[in-house]
């Protein structure tokens, strides 16, 4: 072992638990988040969205609005000085709509005023003429050609095709089935916020809820025609985001307002707004062929797969490569045919959301592995065994999986957990479905049990330039050695911040740790998604205390090359104690910052799919118990166990609150959450009307945390985030057909699906 890899640390190090520097002020309502920001003499932002999913702008008319008194500003695409485009992957997006709208919300216009309410009401004097046309709203039918363009050049975002083996191959016992998976919405609690002060120098410093960013000030300095030092982005507090924080919100809106009034601007969405101001969830149609031998081993795997997109582009590219690639589940598959389209429509905008185009994938496959069990006369999970991938199993793409793919040991460690107290004839009520409004008393409830496992890939694929960038400075501070870390990985409420900490903690020895505000002044982090940022971030921030510490030793003349780093000591193998940190730094501050990449992956084959696309797997599995009364449609969770394989758990307190959280929103897809539209309309743009877990929802959960490091990664580590909510989902949908007897293609899960009427 070398210098550089030596164990060091300290008691709240790596595989510790600590308390996170920002959990007691979020319990006590203390933490500033991005909506609380406040400066002196600001402005409020609003802004005017389109009523209609699809039409031509005829002519838009500011007179009214701009006589409304308090009203500093009222801007139009004629305003925007740069690029009148932005987007995540394409830049096919409007900062405000020129000639034509393509979603109902689309931004038109945005004011600026002394007062929220007076910006609201100058809103409502813009006068906007509208041709209003019929919406595209089919994803099928858009790619097939049948529907007019969205946009200019058609209605396909991307088209990925996976080919393996014989395209013509033939099986024993074929099971076929098309499944739908419904509009989800992230549901996060704090809606979009951010405030933009203009600077001396021409510029603007922007402070916002997000999850990446130097995307951000990709598309900021482009619509404002000003060079990227002139616009400075500093992080906010952010209330959850979960994929939708990605895309632009409120970010050029309030700059742009900010430069032209020459003041401070501040702009947050109501709950309303913000389910028209960002991305959610695919909406996926998925046509699912099995073919297997009589004893349940696959043969063949067909798929085609519609992903509506929506209005733009957004992150649909990335998601359709997701869902072709691991299209066909964790499972050894010799013979491969999957196409999965994104397509544009005129329905809500989509894009990432935790999961990213393997939940709706997972929904498939995984329906079609009990329908497979069922006509083999096979358990569910027995039908999954024979089939899992392992270590070193060949994906559809060609690639080898050469880490550790517990596949089989994560459903057998389910199947033998206890399961929970069989129905009682007598017993409380609100453990019933439905039972906490009295709407039952036991009457035809009906219990089952359901499997399901998924796969995820882990940080960007398909030869994106993944990287992060961490700056590490180890000095005295009042008398002992202490660190502060600055990155720009944005921390949403994951733990980021926390699992910094213990690394630093882990690789330096000392006990208090500073992370510094996260901003644009260093290098880009990457977006906070894909389940990236403990691997990435943690890894820059690693390998930057591992030039810290090398230089540290180096200061020790004649040190044997066994030195570690232990409780603020540097401590020899051989020797013990040498000095104390303090002693050795004196005046002198350590500062490195490192750029850091994982291995390199490759792009798809446009042809056949092929290409070694992924970083890293993750696989979680679930068993769910449900009770469902068959005479209401009304669905209860008794339960909801997982075993997952995160490599290493870093935090081990903050991977089971991954785990949970995860499962919450699998459970929120299966029975409840849905963005429910109608010609291209959103019908339920509330928390009153769209539903999400509540903790009467949510069931004991048992979960089993395997660690298997991959040797690739640092500290072994696997990425947590998202795998629990891809098989959750599917495991309640499968529980629910044991219990009912019914097909159940389509989440949520319904109570007219469950009855029949």
């Amino acid at each position: 072992m070398t210098t550089t890899e030596q164990a060091t640390g300290t008691a709240n190090g790596i595989g510790t638990s600590p308390r996170r520097p920002d959990g007691t002020t979020k319990v006590r309502g203390e933490f500033a988040y991005s909506s609380d920001l406040w400066h002196e003499d600001m402005l409020w932002g609003a802004t005017l969205r389109s009523p209609h999913p699809y039409a031509r702008i005829k002519g838009i008319d500011i007179t009214e609005a701009l006589a409304v008194q308090g009203v500093y500003a009222v801007l139009t695409h004629e305003d925007v000085p740069g690029v009148n485009r932005y987007g995540l992957e394409h830049p096919d997006q409007p900062v405000l709509a020129v000639d034509v709208v393509r979603y109902q919300g689309e931004p038109v216009a945005v004011v600026a005023a002394d007062h929220p309410e007076t910006a609201r009401r100058a809103i409502k004097r813009i006068e906007v003429e509208y041709e209003v046309l019929a919406p595209v709203t089919d994803a099928e039918q858009a790619v097939s050609g049948d529907e007019p363009a969205v946009h200019p050049g058609g209605n396909v975002v991307r088209h990925v095709p996976v080919r393996r083996g014989d395209p013509g191959a033939a099986a024993e016992v074929v099971v076929t089935g098309t499944y739908e998976v419904g509009m989800q919405d992230q549901a996060f609690l704090g809606p979009e916020s951010g405030l933009a002060v203009p600077a001396e120098d021409g510029g603007v410093d922007l402070f916002v809820a997000t999850q990446w960013l130097h995307v951000d000030q990709r598309q900021i300095v482009a619509a404002l025609g000003l060079p990227e030092d002139k616009v400075r982005l500093t992080l906010g507090g952010v209330g959850g985001a979960f994929g939708g924080r990605e895309d632009l919100s409120i970010q050029v809106h309030a700059c742009l307002l900010a430069l032209h009034t020459g003041k401070p601007v501040k702009m947050v969405y109501n709950r309303e707004e913000s389910f028209y101001g960002h991305v959610h969830r695919h909406p996926a149609t998925m046509h699912y062929e099995h073919g297997a031998d009589r004893d349940g081993k696959l043969v063949y795997v067909k798929a085609r797969l519609y992903l509506d997109g929506g209005a733009y582009a957004s992150s649909t590219g990335a998601v359709v490569a997701n869902a072709a690639t691991l299209g066909v589940g964790p499972y050894d598959v010799p013979n491969v045919s999957v196409d999965c389209w994104g397509a544009y429509t005129n329905n809500p905008p989509c894009g990432a959301m935790r999961g990213f185009g393997a939940v709706q994938a997972a929904f498939g496959y995984e329906s079609q592995m009990d329908k497979l069990a069922e006509a083999c006369g096979l358990d569910p999970v027995e039908i999954r065994v024979r089939n899992a991938m392992s270590e070193g199993s060949v994906m559809p793409t060609g690639q080898v999986v050469d880490s550790a793919a517990p596949v089989v040991e994560l459903l057998r460690r389910l199947e033998v957990k206890p399961l929970p107290p069989a129905p009682l004839d007598e017993r409380d009520l609100r453990t019933l479905p439905g039972g906490v409004s009295n709407t039952t008393h036991g009457e035809g409830v009906v219990r089952g049990v359901g499997y399901a496992v998924g796969i995820k890939n882990i940080c960007f694929s398909e030869g994106f330039d993944d990287y992060s960038t961490a700056r590490v400075r180890l000095q005295v501070v009042g008398g002992e050695a202490a660190a502060t870390v600055q990155t720009a990985a944005c921390e949403v409420g994951q733990g980021l911040v926390t699992v910094l900490q213990q690394i630093v903690r882990s690789e330096l020895g000392v006990e208090q740790v500073t992370i510094l505000p996260m901003d644009t002044t260093i290098g880009n982090a990457g977006s906070t998604s894909a389940s990236r940022q403990t691997y990435v971030t943690g890894g820059a921030v690693r390998a930057a205390c591992l030039a810290v510490r090398s230089a540290l030793f180096s200061r020790v003349k004649g040190a044997p090359g066994d030195l570690s780093v232990v409780g603020g000591k540097l401590v020899s193998a051989k020797d013990g104690v040498l000095a104390g940190l303090v002693d050795v730094l004196g005046d002198t501050a350590l500062d490195e910052t490192v750029e850091w990449r994982h291995r390199p992956t490759e792009t798809l084959d446009p042809e056949t799919g092929a290409g070694d696309a992924h970083v890293q797997y993750g696989f979680a599995a679930h068993r769910a118990v449900v009770d469902v009364d068959v005479e209401l449609g009304l669905v209860k969770v008794v339960s909801l166990d997982c075993a997952q394989d995160v490599g290493k758990a870093l935090n081990p307190q903050a991977v089971l609150g991954q785990i949970h959280g995860g499962s919450a929103q699998g459970l929120g897809l299966a029975v409840m959450e849905e963005i429910q539209t109608a010609g291209g309309k959103i019908r339920n743009p509330s928390f009153t009307d769209y539903l999400i877990p509540t903790v009467l929802d949510m069931p004991p959960m048992s979960v089993d945390v395997l660690e298997l490091a991959d040797p690739h990664a640092p500290y072994g580590l696997r990425g947590v985030g998202e795998p629990p909510t891809i098989s959750s989902t599917p495991a309640i949908v499968a529980a629910i057909r044991a219990a009912t007897g019914k097909a159940l293609t389509r989440v949520p899960v319904r109570p007219e699906h469950i009855t029949g009427t």
